[in-house]
C-alpha cells in the first residue's frame, strides 16, 4: 500500500483514478495514517468535476461520501446528507451505478431513524436485480415475514437458497431457523454445523462485500439451533 500511495500521490492531479484510490486509502487507512478529511477532499472534487474523466468515478465517490456523512468521519455526521448522497449514487437502480449505494439505502430505510420498509424492499429489490449478496439474503426475510412486501414464502425460499448457496451466511442462518421452526430438525441440524463452522468473520465480510455484523448473526442463530437439536436428540 505504501509503495501504491506514492504513486498515486505523483500522478493524482492529472489522473481521478489515483485521485479516487487516495481518497480512499487516506480514508481507511490503507498505506498511511488515517486521514479523513483528506479522503473527503478527494472524493468531493471528483463528484463536483466537470472533467469527462471523472464521470466514471461520480457514483463511486458519492457512495463514499455519503458512508463519510453517515459514520461522522471527515465531515459532521449527518444522516440526511448520507442519504441525498447514497441516492445519488444509487441513480434509482442503474446498475452501472453504485450498487452498494443501493443495498445500502434498502439498511438505511430498515433502520429506526428513517424507517420505511417499503422503501428498504424496494432499493434491495434493486440490489439484489444487480447482483448485490447481501440484498439478496435480505430480500428473502422480507419475503418471509412480509416487511415491506406481502408475505411469499415460496419468494422467501427462493431468494434465501440462492443467497446461502452463494455464502450469505446471514441466509444460511435464517434457513436454519426456518428448518427449525418447522420441525425439519435434521435438515436444519446439517445446514448450522456447515454455518457453525465459519469462524474468521472479517474473511467471509470480505469474500462476500456482507456486513460482519450480520455474519455473525447468521453464525450465531446456527449456532443456537444446533444446540436445539442436540437437545432434543436431533442431528
Amino acid at each position: 500500500y505504501a509503495e501504491a500511495l506514492k504513486e498515486f500521490e505523483k500522478i493524482k492531479d492529472t489522473d481521478f483514478q489515483a485521485m479516487y484510490q487516495l481518497g480512499v486509502m487516506y480514508y481507511d487507512g490503507l498505506g498511511t495514517e488515517k486521514d479523513p478529511e483528506r479522503g473527503v477532499e478527494y472524493m468531493n472534487k471528483i463528484l463536483n468535476s466537470d472533467s469527462p474523466e471523472a464521470r466514471h468515478l461520480k457514483f463511486a465517490a458519492a457512495y463514499n461520501l455519503g458512508r463519510a456523512y453517515y459514520e461522522g468521519c471527515g465531515v459532521k455526521h449527518s444522516t440526511e446528507e448520507a442519504e441525498r448522497l447514497w441516492l445519488t449514487a444509487a441513480d434509482d437502480g442503474n446498475p452501472k451505478a453504485s450498487v452498494k449505494a443501493q443495498s445500502t439505502l434498502g439498511m438505511l430505510y430498515s433502520m429506526p431513524a428513517l424507517k420505511d420498509l417499503e422503501k428498504a424492499f424496494f432499493w434491495h429489490s434493486e440490489a439484489c436485480k444487480n447482483g448485490n449478496l447481501e440484498s439478496q439474503g435480505v430480500l428473502g426475510i422480507m419475503y418471509l415475514y412480509g416487511q415491506g412486501t406481502c408475505q411469499n414464502t415460496k419468494a422467501a425460499l427462493k431468494h434465501l437458497r440462492k443467497a446461502a448457496e452463494l455464502g450469505n451466511i446471514y441466509a444460511q442462518g435464517h434457513l436454519v431457523e426456518y428448518y427449525y421452526t418447522r420441525k425439519f430438525y435434521l435438515k436444519a441440524a446439517s445446514l448450522a454445523k456447515r454455518v457453525t463452522e465459519n469462524d474468521d468473520i472479517d474473511m467471509l465480510a470480505k469474500i462476500t462485500d456482507c456486513h460482519p455484523a450480520y455474519i455473525a448473526e447468521g453464525v450465531a442463530m446456527a449456532a443456537f439451533y444446533l444446540a436445539r437439536c442436540f437437545q432434543l436428540g436431533q442431528g
